[in-house]
């Protein structure tokens, strides 16, 4: 998704609690949905759906990892770094930095950089 104007339904994702939750849970380290749910004192079902959600619009990402048992098990990391608003004649926008972009904004500056020397 990146950085520009995006649906204005992500304000509705972001005003349901579990979904904030989860967001916040989830930006230090990933987190499995067991772990999640025991955070946001939230039922498995409820935290697949917001996390679907979230996907839904870049907030969150899914690594998938294999345990020691050899299990393959799915972990969620929020991607969310900045939320921008905007009012401007009459109309209210909202943008959205993800922490890839920001990466790959780093990247780019730093290898313009190295080529201007």
């Amino acid at each position: 998704m990146g950085r520009g104007e995006i649906d204005v339904t992500v304000f509705q994702v972001l005003a349901d609690e579990y979904s904030r939750r989860i967001l916040l849970a989830a930006d230090r380290d990933p987190k499995t949905a067991k772990a999640l749910s025991d955070i946001c004192d939230a039922s498995l079902t409820t935290i697949y759906r917001r996390v679907s959600t979230l996907q839904e619009h870049g907030l969150i990402q899914e690594h998938s990892t294999v345990g020691a048992d050899g299990a393959h098990r799915s972990q969620f990391e929020t991607t969310l770094e900045e939320l921008h608003v905007t009012v401007s004649d009459g109309e209210l926008s909202l943008s959205v930095e993800t922490r890839d972009e920001l990466a790959d904004n780093f990247t780019s500056l730093w290898t313009n950089m190295r080529e201007n020397r």
